[in-house]
C-alpha cells in the first residue's frame, strides 16, 4: 500500500470511529515559533535598540533563527535535533522553578502542553519547514552540521520502521481509553510516540501494559513524573523498536535498568531525578544503541559516568 493510500485508511477509519485521531508532526511556525515569540524573544534575539540603549541577547543565545538555535552559545547548542537530553532550550524550561537557570525567570512560564510540543518537536528532528528567522550575523556554515545530523537522524527513523504495519485500530482505542495519547512521529509513518501527560498520577505499571498490543509501533515513549516503579520496565523491554525513553522523576531504580539491556535500538534515554546509583549506570553499559543518557539529579557519580563512556564511546552524558 503506498503512503498515500495508507494516509486516506487512516483518515477513513478515523472518521468511522475506529481509531483515535493521530496528532500530525509539530508544525515549527504555527506551534512553537509563538511560544518562543512571546516567552523567550525578549530576553534572546540579535542585538537592537531599545529604549535608546543597546540590548544584547543574555547569554549570547539567540532563539530568533533557526541558525542560531542550532549554534547555540558559551553554554553549547540550544538545540540538537532528536536528542532532547543536548537541547538546552528544552533542559532550561523542564527545570524545578526555583532553579537559578529555570527559564523564563520572569513572567509566565510554558504550559505543560506548550513543554509538550516543544519535546515532541526536538525528538522528531526539529525540523524548522521553512522558516529561517533572523539571518543577521549568521555565518555561511552554520547550518552545515545541523543539516548533517537531522539526515542521520531521517536516515534512522526509516530503517527503524522497515517491515512495520500500521498499528492496530482496536488496540490504539483500548490505549486511549486508558488514557495513553498517541501521535506518529511523521506523517504517514507507522511509528507512534506514547505519553500518559494528561494523567501522570494515574499511570502505573498495570497503565503500561495496554501498550504492547502496540509494541511494534512505539519508537517513543514518555513516562516520565508517573507512579511507575521498575515493573512497568519488564512491559517496555519488550518493545523492539524504542528508541526514546523518558523516565524522569519516577521510582524507577538500578534493578529496574537491567530489564533494558534488550532494547537493541534506544538511542535517548532520560533518568533524571529518579534514584539511579552507578550500580544502574553500570547496567546502561550493555545497550550500545544509546547515544545519549541524562542522570542529571540523581545518585550516579562521575566515576560511574566514566565507565559508561568508556563502554560506549561518543555517548553523550548529563550529569549536572
Amino acid at each position: 500500500m503506498s503512503s498515500a493510500s495508507l494516509r486516506l485508511t487512516f483518515l477513513a477509519l478515523g472518521a468511522a470511529g475506529l481509531t483515535p485521531p493521530l496528532q500530525a508532526a509539530v508544525d515549527f511556525e504555527k506551534q512553537i515559533f509563538p511560544v518562543l515569540e512571546a516567552k523567550c524573544l525578549g530576553c534572546h534575539s540579535a542585538p537592537h535598540m531599545e529604549d535608546g540603549k543597546m540590548k544584547k541577547p543574555k547569554a549570547d543565545l539567540r532563539l530568533d533563527a533557526a541558525w542560531a538555535m542550532l549554534k547555540g552559545a558559551e553554554s553549547g547548542p540550544s538545540l540538537v535535533p532528536g536528542n532532547l537530553a543536548k537541547s538546552y532550550m528544552y533542559e532550561v524550561v523542564t527545570l524545578p522553578k526555583d532553579d537559578d537557570m529555570f527559564m523564563p525567570p520572569k513572567g509566565d512560564p510554558l504550559t505543560e502542553g506548550e513543554i509538550k510540543l516543544l519535546k515532541e518537536w526536538i525528538e522528531s528532528g526539529a525540523d524548522f519547514g521553512g522558516w529561517k528567522g533572523n539571518m543577521e550575523g549568521a555565518p555561511q556554515e552554520a547550518a552545515t552540521p545541523a543539516v548533517a545530523k537531522v539526515r542521520e537522524h531521517e536516515v534512522f527513523y526509516k530503517k527503524l520502521e522497515e517491515g512495520v504495519k500500521p498499528a492496530d485500530a482496536a488496540a490504539m482505542e483500548k490505549a486511549k481509553a486508558a488514557g495513553v495519547q498517541l501521535a506518529t512521529l511523521k506523517m504517514d509513518s507507522a511509528l507512534l510516540r506514547a505519553d500518559f501527560l494528561t494523567g501522570v498520577s494515574k499511570c502505573t505499571d498495570e497503565s503500561v501494559t495496554v501498550l504492547l498490543p502496540l509494541k511494534e509501533n512505539i519508537a517513543q515513549l514518555d513516562l516520565g513524573r508517573t507512579v511507575i516503579t521498575d515493573e512497568a520496565l519488564k512491559t517496555v523491554a519488550q518493545f523492539p523498536r524504542m528508541a526514546s525513553l523518558d523516565l524522569r522523576q519516577t521510582k524507577v531504580t538500578d534493578a529496574g535498568l537491567k530489564s533494558l539491556s534488550g532494547l537493541k535500538n534506544l538511542q535517548n534515554l532520560n533518568l533524571f531525578g529518579t534514584e539511579v546509583t552507578d550500580k544502574g549506570v553500570k547496567e546502561l553499559a550493555a545497550i550500545k544503541s544509546l547515544k545519549t543518557v541524562s542522570l542529571f539529579q540523581t545518585k550516579a557519580t562521575a566515576a560511574g559516568v566514566k565507565e559508561l563512556t568508556d563502554a560506549i564511546p561518543g555517548i553523550k552524558v548529563t550529569l549536572k
